[in-house]
């Protein structure tokens, strides 16, 4: 049976240890603050179950009895074939951990960071295995949203991505090979495209944030469940993406020419977005929110497994 390790018990280290589990990998997950590892056991159990609901697993709590929360790094990476690592989201503290990593895993153990933006050059340097590093970004939460960025440093070795792709692929998530280090990788540069242009248009008074929300989640997100953009505009012109192209060129030119500045921001904008959002739920109530939007993720997702892709 293969082994992942699970550095960190977080959202998304406990989503990563359902991915695992579910595909009958031994899971062994660890984190320093011991509240959070203790929790992590019935949260993973928890989710597992909330899959078996819509038929995307079959027998959860086999799956969830492959889950063992363990004290420290050394235990869980103790034969592991690959570690994903969850840490917070700083440079320094991945360094540490990925120092300690090298030191402690098997040799030919894969190291994969989840983080969302920092790109693996800048954490895995100085090790003696930095070939076998890389960064291996998922969408929140992975169990559910199944992308996954693989994106190497220039000394990771193209074995080790190629042996990372089918890794992912083998647990059923989707990754895609991200081919020069770029901050935060292709989905949170699209994702922070999109999000400055709502903040302009927001602040500015064009639209109000809940009539924003629902142009991406009754519109093109509806579209985008299924296709992607390039996929989107060869549909949306007879002759194809050229003929898309040759039509609305002069358009989006012009919109490039004048894209949403660092401004948006600033204080003062988010200040006006606040205040049209209205007030923030307190966090029992964010809590809910989450799990509903998990159940609504579980249902879309057992959805296009029932449909063929053409």
């Amino acid at each position: 049976m293969p082994s992942a390790a699970i550095i960190g018990a977080g959202l998304i280290g406990r989503s990563w240890a359902i991915v695992f589990a579910r595909a009958g990998w031994s899971v062994r997950i660890t984190d320093p603050d011991s509240e959070t590892l203790g929790k992590a056991p019935s949260l993973v159990r928890e989710g597992l179950k909330e899959l078996a609901r819509h038929g995307l697993v079959t027998n959860p709590e086999n799956a969830s009895e492959r889950v063992v929360a363990v004290p420290s790094l050394a235990e869980a990476v103790s034969g592991a074939d690959l570690v994903q690592e969850n840490s917070p989201e700083t440079v320094e503290i991945k360094r540490a951990i990925f120092a300690e990593l090298d030191r402690l895993a098997p040799a030919d153990c894969i190291l994969a960071s989840s983080t969302s933006a920092i790109v693996a050059s800048h954490f895995t340097e100085g090790l003696s295995g930095r070939a076998r590093c890389l960064v291996a970004h998922p969408v929140n939460p992975p169990h559910l949203v199944p992308l996954v960025e693989l994106c190497g440093a220039p000394w990771t070795a193209p074995e080790t991505l190629a042996r990372a792709r089918e890794i992912y692929e083998s647990v059923e998530q989707v990754p895609i090979i991200v081919n020069r280090e770029v901050e935060g990788f292709v989905l949170n540069r699209l994702q922070g495209a999109l999000l400055a242009e709502a903040f302009r248009l927001v602040g500015d008074g064009v639209v109000s944030p809940q009539d924003l929300d629902k142009t991406l989640k009754d519109g093109l997100g509806l579209r985008w469940s299924f296709l992607g953009p390039f996929e989107t505009i060869e549909l949306n012109a007879p002759g194809g993406i050229a003929d898309y192209c040759d039509r609305y060129t002069g358009f989006y030119r012009r919109l490039s020419e004048d894209p949403a500045k660092p401004d948006v921001w600033d204080k003062e904008n988010v200040s006006r977005i606040l205040e049209a959002w209205g007030q923030t739920p307190e966090p029992d109530a964010l809590a809910r929110r989450s799990a509903w939007r998990d159940k609504r993720l579980a249902a879309l997702k057992a959805h296009k497994h029932s449909q063929p892709d053409q």
